[in-house]
């Protein structure tokens, strides 16, 4: 089981990362982040993606679907935005959200990865 600060180093070796950050899609806050830019607030990334991820779960319940959501895919002219909700127990509520640079990322390989990330996390 990796904690917080673990889990957001092994996210940024995925191959094309910018930035990553774990988010409480409840209130909008980010509670770790590691990357980005100056020109990439993850905070304002986070906080923005976190009503994709509340209406989303919104159409879910309204459609009855009964399922997880697994990931969520952003696909950008330069980057790749995945959201990946974590599905433990200890971690309901909250996110990871992953920026790739698209030229550089292997999309499936970062799929793959950040699942592996998301389920050793422990909150």
């Amino acid at each position: 089981m990796a904690n917080v600060d673990t889990a957001l180093k092994e996210a940024m070796t995925i191959e094309g990362s910018i930035g990553v950050a774990l988010v409480d899609y409840n209130s909008g806050m980010a509670l770790g982040t590691l990357g980005g830019t100056k020109d990439f607030d993850l905070n304002v990334a986070a906080a923005g993606n976190t009503d994709v991820v509340r209406a989303k779960m919104r159409t879910m319940e309204m459609l009855n679907l009964g399922a997880d959501i697994d990931d969520i895919l952003i696909t950008l002219r330069h980057q790749y935005h995945l959201i990946r909700p974590v599905q433990s127990r200890s971690g309901k509520g909250l996110f990871i959200y992953l920026a790739l640079d698209r030229s550089r990322a292997n999309l499936a390989m970062a799929r793959h990865q950040l699942s592996r990330v998301e389920s050793d996390l422990e909150v």
